[in-house]
């Protein structure tokens, strides 16, 4: 109950105070939510299976970011930003969905 008052109170700020992302950082952020998510969907997997962590939920969370965004950057670096961009992506996606398939097999017992 506590992560549903906090995502609401998260996203009621979010719509108030309407932050601005710099344009340096831009291109990093689409990565982090896709490294969030699957941090999320790996915690929503772990609940259902009886083994979730907060530390294992909250250094999954933050590692994720970070990696992706270092990959990101340092893609930048070598001239190959957008094809690290969609190796990252591409990696996650395929964590994520593989997360939501499990899900998907414990909610629904098929």
């Amino acid at each position: 109950m506590i992560a549903v008052a906090g995502l609401v109170v998260g996203v009621v700020l979010g719509l108030i105070l309407q932050p601005s992302v710099p344009v340096e950082l831009q291109p990093y952020l689409p990565i982090a939510v896709v490294a969030a998510l699957d941090a999320l969907f790996g915690a929503v997997r772990a609940r259902l299976e009886d083994v979730f962590d907060e530390r294992v939920f909250v250094t999954s969370f933050l590692f994720n970011v970070v990696i992706a965004a270092v990959l990101v950057f340092l893609g930048d670096q070598l001239g190959v930003g957008s094809q690290m961009s969609t190796a990252v992506v591409v990696v996650l996606g395929i964590r994520i969905f593989s997360n939501a398939a499990s899900i998907r097999r414990h909610v629904f017992k098929a």
